[in-house]
């Protein structure tokens, strides 16, 4: 009987050895197929992701390249238009008629100036008629202005009433202010005013008592002066140069032309 005991203690044992052997096979089996598993999953998932975002970076390659393709055309296009309308403004200069650049006849400039002092804006500065036409000349505007081709005249004014100066453009052809503009920015003086100017200064008691032999009118100019207090601030006046010929000036005379008076003379060095 003992030797039957011992081989069924060994089959059991064999048995069971071989048991735990299958186990420990199935785990390492499985453990190996998860690792495949999830090494395979991580190779498909790192595919895939590759895939989209290639797929996704020629599509914004695309797009940005189609709205670069857009806004070139439209550059092209604005470029084009800019082009074409500067060579047909260079067209109508060239083809524009070159009268309109010539002085004004003694006609042109009585029209103008009865046009001007016709219109009702300016009926005040016409009926007290204290006023100075300081210029009358072609004007010549380019297209595509309304008033292009047409022949025009600068007309520039010195209310002395009002203190403020004028600005028109007469349209000769339509016969009618076609701009006109008033404020208290004053214009360059006329050769009327200047003539006046100097003829106040040399009637003046106090011009001849600083004058020398010799001395004689230089030049007359528009004077503003910078200080709040003078009359020349707010008044239209001229200053008058004194000296002798081909010399520096020795004395000014500043003249108030509004009162067609002399309001002060200073040596030039002080002046």
């Amino acid at each position: 009987m003992a030797p039957r005991v011992k081989a069924e203690s060994k089959k059991r044992s064999s048995k069971r050895s071989s048991k735990a052997a299958s186990g420990s096979t199935k785990k390492t089996v499985k453990k190996a197929a998860k690792k495949t598993v999830k090494k395979a999953a991580k190779k498909t998932v790192k595919k895939a992701a590759k895939k989209t975002v290639k797929k996704a970076a020629k599509k914004t390659v695309k797009k940005a390249a189609k709205k670069g393709a857009k806004t070139a055309k439209k550059t092209v296009k604005k470029t084009a238009k800019k082009q074409t309308a500067s060579k047909k403004n260079k067209k109508s200069r060239i083809k524009g008629d070159p009268l309109l650049f010539s002085p004004l006849s003694e006609g042109e400039r009585a029209d103008a100036l009865r046009i001007l002092t016709a219109d009702r804006r300016l009926a005040e500065m016409t009926a007290i008629g204290r006023y100075r036409i300081i210029a009358v000349e072609p004007l010549v505007v380019k297209p595509p202005h309304k008033l292009a081709k047409h022949r025009l005249a600068r007309v520039v004014a010195y209310d002395y009433a009002a203190d403020r100066s004028v600005h028109a453009a007469i349209n000769l052809d339509e016969v009618k202010v076609a701009h006109l503009q008033t404020g208290a920015i004053q214009p360059m003086l006329a050769r009327e005013e200047e003539a006046a100017a100097v003829s106040i200064a040399l009637a003046s008691d106090e011009v001849h008592a600083q004058l020398i032999l010799g001395d004689e009118a230089q030049a007359a100019m528009h004077y503003w002066s910078p200080r709040e207090a003078d009359i020349s601030y707010r008044r239209r006046s001229a200053a008058v140069l004194f000296g002798q010929p081909a010399a520096r000036p020795r004395v000014v005379a500043v003249i108030d032309l509004l009162d067609s008076r002399v309001i002060e003379v200073v040596p030039a060095a002080q002046w």
